[in-house]
């Protein structure tokens, strides 16, 4: 409870205008006749109080940002779905986590901003603070089929509450979809219904445990709901699709770092968990950014745990140098994460001047345990041409270097940790194609036992070489063709960035200063390209 206002006073806000003389789109959908649900379940449900006029139900997708349908916010949502971007009108209140609206279990948190789809119900609503300890739920990545069950969960009306305290759910049959909606009905008619108190409520499927999030209520007929004529007997609704949105969710997430920052500037990524955490925990990667000033950024990833949106928490490692001054970060040529064991993450830096550096952990607080593994001006590496960290061996917590030199040549040097720059092996011998590997990086895109590379090549192709081992490549998979538009790529860094479980998300500085996030690559290739910066 909110405790300002009862409950009932802001329940009369919500509209049901239109139900009788039969306009669908003219009723939004409030929310849900079923069962109540069990305490801590479908925790990522929101409710929201609008000005103390109107009460509206949401979905969490990330710590700091609701989704919900756009109407909850329009100035006649019978009417129109059109939101003004920014701060809402109305004081609005969002509590997640609280199946039963009469405890103190969950979070409450002001809504400071909303982002609206351009030309559909849904905006995504940020809280003036994360959500800690509450898992948000995944925007699904494919479409409702015809036949198709989803639950649905809402605060709002039942058939025999006009304003009840607990959350209630109950399952719903796609009946069609088009581009941008569902038709939805109750798998058990008789006893399932979108009612008044729940428009933005979200309809969503289960895979392995996890909810999908699929789309969010819209409009319904709201038969059999507390207050509704008796002689409505529609109880089909309609809900607006959000698995064809995810670039768009994921887009409005990254925006507050990825917006802040003069990504036409970045001139290296390194990735890694610099700042703790690993591989199939909770922890997202980290990303470590050499700006063309020589300054250098430590963005944090996100923890399923702590509440941080993606790459919210920001260090400085390196200044840049002050007027008339020189940054030895001036020199670096290429750098890469990787894992020497032993606690956080480091990077292997190459310098202009054919210097190879080792620093076995990186952190918040800079660069440990420096190493020199090859000294400047030697006959050897000013000749390297790329340099990429991987788990290439059955070192398993130590990673090994994949190397492209100007003739063509790839070598494998493993265990840096113990075994330094000795044990070189070469993979592919002296040869005119391999000359012309733009960037390459270690990733975790086939579910090999070993890493793969990904390279871009000079010509805009790039390829998967998929389990790299001692032994050399084994295949590869075309991810783009010659002459594509990644020929403007000029920074590709693989990592964990929307999930946990792999690095087999591709970062990509384009030429114009762009910034792409392909999150999931696999073995087919990439399937959705994020834009992080327009």
């Amino acid at each position: 409870m909110f405790g300002r206002k009862p409950r009932l006073a802001w329940l009369t806000g919500v509209l049901t205008t239109g139900v009788a003389a039969g306009l669908l789109t003219a009723a939004p959908a409030h929310a849900v006749v079923g069962p109540a649900v069990k305490d801590g379940d479908f925790a990522f449900t929101a409710q929201l109080d609008i000005g103390g006029q109107r009460s509206c139900t949401g979905a969490l997708v990330d710590p700091q940002w609701v989704i919900t349908a756009a109407r909850c916010f329009a100035d006649r949502p019978d009417q129109s779905t059109k939101v003004e971007p920014g701060a809402p009108k109305l004081k609005t209140v969002a509590t997640i986590g609280r199946t039963d609206m009469s405890g103190d279990k969950g979070q409450i948190a002001d809504i400071v901003e909303l982002v609206p789809h351009a030309d559909r119900d849904v905006v995504m609503a940020r809280l003036a603070k994360p959500v800690t300890g509450i898992t948000p739920v995944t925007v699904a990545a494919d479409p409702a089929a015809q036949g198709e069950t989803l639950r649905v969960t809402g605060y709002g009306r039942t058939e025999d509450e006009w304003a009840p305290e607990r959350l209630h759910s109950a399952e719903f049959t796609v009946k069609a979809a088009d581009t941008t909606s569902l038709k939805i009905g109750g798998a058990d008619p008789a006893n399932a219904a979108i009612c008044a108190g729940d428009t933005g409520g979200p309809a969503f499927r289960t895979v392995s445990g996890r909810p999908q999030l699929v789309a969010l209520n819209s409009t319904s007929w709201q038969a059999g709901c507390f207050g509704v004529d008796a002689a409505e007997t529609r109880r089909d609704a309609t809900s607006t699709r959000v698995d064809n949105l995810n670039s768009w969710v994921q887009n409005v997430r990254y925006r507050p770092v990825f917006a802040g920052a003069p990504w036409a500037k970045a001139t290296h990524i390194a990735t890694g968990y610099f700042t703790g955490g690993s591989a199939g925990g909770t922890r997202h990667m980290d990303m470590i950014v050499r700006w063309n000033d020589a300054e250098i950024t430590l963005y944090q990833g996100s923890d399923e745990k702590d509440g941080r949106g993606p790459f919210s928490a920001e260090y400085q490692l390196a200044a840049p140098p002050k007027p008339g001054k020189t940054s030895i970060w001036q020199y670096a040529k290429q750098f890469t994460g990787a894992g020497f064991g032993g606690g956080t993450d480091g990077l292997i830096v190459r310098w202009g001047d054919g210097e190879l550096t080792q620093y076995a952990h990186v952190d918040k607080s800079g660069f440990h345990a420096e190493k020199q593994l090859a000294k400047p001006k030697n006959d050897k590496w000013p000749h390297a041409r790329q340099i990429a960290m991987g788990r290439y061996t059955a070192n398993a917590q130590r990673d090994d270097m994949i190397v492209t030199w100007d003739d063509g040549r790839v070598t494998l040097n493993s265990d840096l940790a113990t075994n330094g720059l000795n044990a070189e092996k070469t993979l592919m011998k002296a040869n005119t194609a391999w000359k012309e590997a733009a960037q390459i990086t270690a990733g975790e895109f086939t579910g090999k036992k070993t890493a793969d590379l990904l390279v871009r090549w000079s010509d805009g192709a790039a390829s998967i070489y998929p389990g790299v081992d001692a032994d050399g490549f084994h295949g590869d998979i075309s991810v783009r063709p010659r002459m594509s538009f990644w020929k403007n790529a000029t920074v590709v860094a693989a990592g964990a960035f929307a999930a946990n479980d792999r690095a087999n998300d591709i970062m990509v500085r384009w030429a114009s200063g762009a910034v792409s996030l392909y999150p999931g690559v696999d073995a087919a290739g990439t399937h959705t390209e994020i834009q992080l910066v327009h």
